[in-house]
C-alpha cells in the first residue's frame, strides 16, 4: 500500500494520469498523512537487481509492452530485466542505473513509446509504418518489420521535419510524428475527420529584405515533454538568466518554472508551457528581456475583436466587431460560404477558436486540398474552394461553382480572398456560431454572391471590394427623381427603400442596395396597409407613400401673395 502511496502521490506532482485501479487501491485518508514530497520519499521501495515479486512482474509486462524486454514477465529481476531498464532510462532522459525508483515507475506508467530502428519488429514499428504511409513518406505495406524501406522513409521524415537525421524512430521523433503537427511529404499540413491537427505549419519562401524566423516553431512543449527542443529551450533559459538547471532535455518542475518566470518578465500569460508565442520571444524576437532588465508590464487584457456567425440556411459567413456597448453587432465581412451536405452537415452550435491554421491543407480521404485553413473544432475549419493540387491553377471549378449552396463534408468552404482574411485576422478565443435557425435572406445571398470565373484561367478570382454604403437621411428626402423599383434592380435609391421599409417594420433582411423577395415581400405589405394593389414593385405611386412624411417635411411652401395696397380713403 505503501508503495503504491508514493506513486499517486508522484504522479500527482508531476501531473501524470495513473491507471485507474491505482487510484482505486489509494484512499484520501492516506493520501493526506503526509506531505507530498515526504511522503513520497519515505513511502517508496526501489525495485533492484535479485528481487522477486509481483511487483517486479508489473514492471516487467510494462517493459515487454513497451518493446524494451523481449522476454516473459516472470518476476524475477535479473540481467535482462536490469538491461530493458537501462535502456528505458537513458531514452526518456533519467538516470541510467538499471533500478526503478519513483521516478522511473511513473515513466513507466505514462510511456508510450521506444526507440526503435532497423531491424526491429512488432506492432510499433507497424504503426510507425502506418503513419508514415499516410504522411507520403512511405511507398509500401506496413508489415510490422523494421527494414530498409522503413528506415529510409524515417530519413526523409526527419529531413523534412527538422529533426535529427539519424534514421531511427525515437521518442522525440514518435511523439512529433503522432501529435498533429507533422508535415506529410511536399510540407503541407493533413487534416483528417475528428482529428486532432496541429499549430501552424506555413511554408514560407522569404525573398531580400524579408524577415524569416531563426527558429522555426514546429510544437507546443509542456510537461513530459523532452528531447532537443525542450534542450534547445533549457539552453535559451539559461542564456537568459531565467534557469540553473541540467540540460536534459526533460521539460519538467524545474524548466516549467523558469518558463514561467521567462514569460512573468516579457509580460506574457504566465502558464509554463512553451507555445508558439513563447516560442518566438525566446528565439525570434528583438524584445526579449532576460532576467537582468527590468520587466515588461503585462499588458491590460483586451476583449476578442471579432465574432463569427455561420449562416447555414443562407450559406453565408458574417464576421461581427464590437459596438459601442461592448456587444458583436457591427458586420465586418460578410461571405458567401459552402457548408456541410444534408449527410455531412457541419457541427451546429458555439465553438471558440482554438488559433490553430496552416498555409494549405490536404484532405487525405479525398486527395483534395484547400487554402488558409483555420480550425474551428476537432471535425470543421474554415478553408478555400478545393484544389485538385496544390497549384495556384488548380482549383476546382465545382467547388467555386458551388459557393452558395450546402457542398463540402462539414468544412466551411470560402472564396480564397475570404479564406485569407480569416487566416490573417481571426485568432484564439474567437467565438465561431454555427447556427441553422436564422430566417431565409435572399438579399443577403445575392450580395455576396460569388463573381464569374474567368474563363481565360481555372484559378481563383479576387472577390471585389465591396462598394461603400450609401448615406441614408432618416428624415432627408431620397434619391431624385423616383423610378420603379422592382425585383433586381440596384442602387442608392433601393438602399434607401430598405432602410425606410426597415424603420417603418416592414423590411427584416439585410440592407444591401439590391431588390430580392424580401423586399418585394415588404412592399406588398406596404401596399396592402396603404390600400395600394399589391404588386411587390415599389413604383411612383408606392414611393411616394412611403416617404410622405418626408417629402411633406421637406416640401417648399408656396410664398404668400403680397396684399395690394387699398386706394387712399377707402
Amino acid at each position: 500500500m505503501k508503495r503504491l502511496l508514493a506513486i499517486v502521490l508522484l504522479a500527482a506532482m508531476c501531473a501524470a494520469p495513473l491507471p485507474l485501479s491505482l487510484a482505486e487501491e489509494t484512499s484520501a485518508t492516506e493520501a493526506t498523512e503526509l506531505p507530498v514530497s515526504e511522503a513520497a520519499e519515505q513511502a517508496y521501495e526501489p525495485l533492484a537487481y535479485g528481487m522477486d515479486g509481483e511487483e517486479v512482474k508489473r514492471i516487467q509486462e510494462l517493459l515487454i509492452e513497451l518493446g524494451y524486454l523481449d522476454s516473459n514477465a516472470t518476476g524475477k529481476f535479473r540481467n535482462a530485466t536490469r538491461s530493458a531498464v537501462k535502456q528505458f532510462q537513458r531514452e526518456y532522459g533519467l538516470e541510467v542505473t538499471g533500478v526503478v525508483d519513483a521516478e522511473t515507475e511513473v515513466m513507466l506508467l505514462n510511456a508510450e513509446f521506444r526507440t526503435i530502428e532497423h531491424g526491429d519488429d512488432g506492432d510499433d514499428v507497424k504503426r510507425l509504418q502506418e503513419a508514415l504511409i499516410n504522411l507520403g513518406y512511405l511507398d509500401a505495406n506496413a508489415t510490422g518489420k523494421y527494414r530498409n524501406a522503413t528506415e529510409n522513409a524515417v530519413y526523409a521524415f526527419q529531413r523534412e521535419n527538422g529533426l535529427p537525421v539519424t534514421g531511427k524512430a525515437d521518442i522525440e521523433l514518435q511523439r512529433y510524428l503522432y501529435s498533429g503537427n507533422a508535415l506529410p511529404r511536399g510540407g503541407f499540413v493533413t487534416p483528417a475527420p475528428a482529428s486532432e491537427l496541429g499549430d501552424v505549419n506555413d511554408l514560407v519562401i522569404a525573398g531580400d529584405g524579408e524577415a524569416v524566423e531563426v527558429y522555426p516553431y514546429k510544437k507546443k512543449l509542456t510537461r513530459g515533454a523532452s528531447g532537443a527542443d525542450v534542450k534547445q529551450v533549457q539552453t535559451r533559459l539559461t542564456e537568459l538568466g531565467f534557469f540553473d538547471g541540467p540540460i536534459s532535455g526533460n521539460y519538467m518542475n524545474q524548466t516549467i518554472a523558469a518558463v514561467k518566470a521567462f514569460q512573468t518578465h516579457n509580460g506574457m500569460h504566465a502558464d509554463g508551457v512553451t507555445g508558439q508565442d513563447t516560442w518566438n520571444m525566446l528565439f525570434n524576437s528583438a524584445d526579449v528581456v532576460d532576467a537582468s532588465a527590468t520587466p515588461r508590464p503585462t499588458p491590460a487584457p483586451t476583449p476578442v475583436p471579432y465574432a463569427i456567425t455561420v449562416d447555414v440556411k443562407n450559406q453565408v459567413t458574417i464576421v461581427y466587431g464590437l459596438d459601442d456597448n461592448g456587444n458583436y453587432t457591427v458586420p465586418v465581412r460578410r461571405m458567401t460560404c459552402s457548408t456541410g451536405t444534408v449527410s455531412t452537415p457541419s457541427d451546429v452550435g458555439e465553438w471558440v477558436l482554438s488559433g490553430r491554421r496552416a498555409r494549405w491543407c490536404y484532405f487525405s480521404l479525398y486527395g483534395s486540398h484547400a487554402q488558409y485553413w483555420t480550425k474551428i473544432n476537432d471535425n470543421i475549419a474554415f478553408h478555400s474552394v478545393i484544389y485538385n493540387q496544390v497549384d495556384y491553377d488548380a482549383m476546382s471549378v465545382k467547388s467555386y461553382n458551388m459557393l452558395g449552396s450546402r457542398a463540402s463534408h462539414g468544412c466551411i468552404r470560402l472564396l480564397v480572398s475570404d479564406a485569407r482574411w480569416i487566416y490573417e485576422n481571426i485568432r484564439e478565443g474567437v467565438v465561431v456560431t454555427v447556427t441553422e435557425d436564422l430566417p431565409r435572406d435572399e438579399e443577403l445571398r445575392y450580395a455576396v454572391k460569388a463573381p464569374p470565373l474567368n474563363s481565360a484561367r481555372n484559378g481563383p478570382v479576387t472577390t471585389p471590394q465591396p462598394t461603400p454604403e450609401p448615406e441614408y437621411i432618416s428624415d432627408g428626402m431620397p434619391p431624385q427623381p423616383f423610378r420603379k423599383l422592382k425585383v433586381k434592380s440596384s442602387g442608392e435609391d433601393v438602399y434607401w427603400l430598405q432602410m425606410k421599409l426597415k424603420e417603418l417594420g416592414y423590411y427584416t433582411g439585410t440592407v444591401t442596395g439590391s431588390y430580392y423577395s424580401g423586399t418585394q415581400n415588404a412592399v406588398k405589405k406596404f401596399q396592402k396597409d396603404h390600400g395600394i394593389y399589391q404588386t411587390g414593385e415599389a413604383d411612383v405611386r408606392t414611393l411616394e407613400a412611403i416617404y410622405a412624411d418626408v417629402i411633406a417635411a421637406n416640401a417648399t411652401p408656396e410664398p404668400t401673395p403680397e396684399a395690394t395696397p387699398r386706394p387712399d380713403g377707402v
